[in-house]
């Protein structure tokens, strides 16, 4: 509240200083001169009439203040998205917001003040800023998928690699009967082609494949995996152990995988690896096709064509070919064993 009959009150009735009636109303000094001030621009006495309200004594002291003018609120769904692409600043989405109002618009100040009330609404978590084309999250569903073996009857259970770029969370699934090494670097290569560009850095977790000692600080990668990440000109940065929330991207695509993808799947019978990533492919066209809940002009798809894709690095020209890395000691024999397979190598390196 105003509080500026209290004000004219205190100041032309009990004859205090604006300082003692900040003290007395709680209010600043600058505010109670301001009131002060308006009061003799606008030509009041004390005492005031009767039929003088708050709202009419407000009117009488303010009158640009309490005008009809409309302002045009900002589209704080839109500044969200905009906010994703690099070098993109509230203040630069403001000018454009005030260029495009012509007249109508808030000031800065109140521009961000309707922004952050937007953006308390939002879900409350450790929530993280996506940059477009920066982060590309993968991990592996819980849920495996029989595959029956048509000879013997054998089932295995499929393993679901997701991969999720965090701005426009355009995702990528398939099956493989393995979480080993060759499986693992096969899905990122095939997640790469997918997508036709590679992100800046890709977020795993701390699965023997990726990470073979776990680190907060310093996590010591395969020897594969970052070999196959100099090929591609991507950073590998896992994610912190046992801090899911490092990569909730993925945990959210892994969740929509098994809604939309696996759980309608349980009732197919699978013989092949082949036949079940068919089927996978489809659905997953229909996942990233499939509008937003709350914005149902935009997809996963559409925010991938405008946010992620025109920020993204070019896709090498080659796959990367899988390769396998290893320690060995040269024997007295200056020859090393891989495979069992035996190796000459200079005889200055016996014994190292």
């Amino acid at each position: 509240m105003r509080k500026i009959k209290d004000v004219l009150r205190l100041k032309y009735e009990a004859k205090l200083s604006c300082r003692q009636i900040a003290t007395s109303l709680k209010l600043s000094i600058g505010v109670i001169s301001k009131y002060i001030n308006a009061s003799e621009v606008a030509g009041l006495s004390w005492p005031l009439s009767a039929e003088m309200d708050d709202t009419l004594l407000a009117a009488r002291l303010f009158p640009a203040s309490t005008s009809a003018r409309e302002h045009v609120m900002p589209d704080c769904t839109h500044i969200h998205q905009e906010l994703k692409r690099k070098g993109v600043t509230l203040l630069l989405l403001w000018e454009e917001y005030q260029a495009s109002c012509a007249g109508q618009a808030y000031k800065y100040a109140q521009f961000c003040v309707h922004y952050r009330q937007y953006s308390s609404r939002l879900k409350l978590s450790m929530r993280q800023t996506h940059k477009a084309g920066e982060k590309l999250f993968v991990d592996y569903s819980g849920d495996g998928v029989p595959i029956v073996d048509p000879l013997t009857g054998e089932i295995r259970l499929a393993q679901i690699f997701v991969a999720v770029l965090g701005a426009s969370g355009y995702t990528f699934a398939e099956a493989t009967l393995t979480q080993r090494l060759p499986d693992w670097i096969g899905s990122h290569v095939r997640a790469f082609d997918f997508f036709g560009c590679v992100p800046e850095i890709v977020v795993p977790d701390n699965l023997k494949s990726a990470v073979t000692k776990p680190c907060r600080y310093e996590p010591d990668l395969n020897a594969t995996y970052a070999d196959m990440a100099g090929h591609y000109g991507v950073v590998i940065i896992p994610a912190r152990p046992y801090k899911p929330r490092d990569k909730a991207m993925v945990e959210l695509g892994v969740l929509l995988v098994q809604r939309w993808i696996t759980a309608r799947l349980r009732r197919h019978t699978f013989f092949s690896l082949h036949e079940l990533n068919r089927l996978i492919a489809e659905l997953l066209q229909g996942l990233n096709n499939r509008p937003f809940q709350k914005n149902k002009t935009q997809t996963r798809r559409s925010q991938f064509d405008s946010l992620d894709r025109p920020a993204m690095k070019p896709l090498s020209a080659q796959p990367y070919e899988y390769a396998s890395f290893l320690k060995a000691r040269v024997n007295i024999d200056y020859h090393v064993e891989v495979d069992q397979h035996y190796y000459s190598v200079p005889f200055q390196l016996a014994r190292t």
